[in-house]
């Protein structure tokens, strides 16, 4: 496996059961029990460094100045506020109305450029109409590729409507 970062694995005997890591400059820093096996350390490192590079990309990902722009192209209000969240079972983003702020699975980090946007004109459509009416879906469904995203959402396992 190559890894964009270098390993530091550091094992300690004073560690019981957690298993932690840090991005530090440009090393992961590991630390684990010493009693773990070589096999737990690489599943460890593995999952740990896959979670930094994914948290790294949200931070790298403006999806607040990406949630303006389509609030322009689709004449829709913008956004005060758009921030990640963690991840649920059965919703990809909520919104308040009131303050028009949105929140975003982590999850949807990871899903093309255009599943993203779709979720993000879901969200700000809710902005002037605060339901799943006709009236709503016929703003949603500007989004060239409204469709084609829902199904996407749907094989993934959480179903917007």
């Amino acid at each position: 496996m190559t890894l964009p970062y270098r390993v530091e694995v550091v094992r300690s005997k004073r560690r019981r059961k957690t298993v932690s890591a840090h991005l530090v400059g440009d090393v992961v820093r590991v630390q684990m029990p010493a009693w773990m096996s070589k096999a737990d350390e690489e599943r460890y490192v593995s999952d740990l460094v896959d979670r930094i590079i994914r948290q790294e990309g949200r931070e790298r990902m403006d999806v607040a100045s990406r949630a303006a722009t389509l609030a322009r192209r689709y004449d829709l209000p913008p956004p005060r506020a758009v921030t990640w969240m963690p991840n649920r079972k059965t919703q990809w983003a909520t919104c308040d109305v009131a303050t028009r702020e949105i929140r975003v699975v982590e999850r949807l980090a990871d899903f093309p450029a255009w599943v993203l946007d779709y979720v993000l004109v879901h969200e700000l459509a809710h902005f002037v109409e605060a339901n799943h009416s006709p009236r709503f879906w016929k703003m949603v469904n500007r989004y060239p590729k409204a469709e084609r995203a829902r199904g996407f959402l749907t094989a993934k396992g959480n179903d917007e409507r």
